[in-house]
């Protein structure tokens, strides 16, 4: 998932805005819904999106990793998600040498 947000210790990345990617895994029993078929025997896509989205474009975060966490406990929250791996990344991250991105990633359960 990309999004544009303003997010980081430095004043140009709140300022300024930035990239930020989320990629999410979510951990739960697919059996019921790979036997019937229906979204309501599993995770929706639409609500991980949904609550990656209100974190990223919400209240200004100065670490990766308070969105990751914050990302974590709202996907945990969600019915039928027993662990979830999120990971976000800066791709564009201003840094005084060669740096593709900085990145972290954390996996929680219930």
């Amino acid at each position: 998932m990309r999004f544009f947000a303003y997010h980081g210790l430095l004043p140009a990345e709140r300022e300024q805005g930035q990239e930020i990617v989320v990629d999410v895994v979510l951990e739960t029993d697919l059996r019921p819904a790979g036997q019937s078929d229906e979204l309501t025997d599993t995770v929706d896509y639409r609500q991980a999106y949904d609550v990656a989205r209100g974190v990223i474009e919400g209240p200004p975060h100065n670490l990766l990793e308070s969105m990751a966490e914050e990302i974590a406990h709202r996907l945990l929250a969600l019915e039928r998600v027993a662990a979830v791996t999120v990971s976000v990344r800066k791709p564009h991250v201003k840094f005084p040498g060669p740096l593709d991105h900085s990145e972290i990633t954390i996996r929680r359960e219930r």
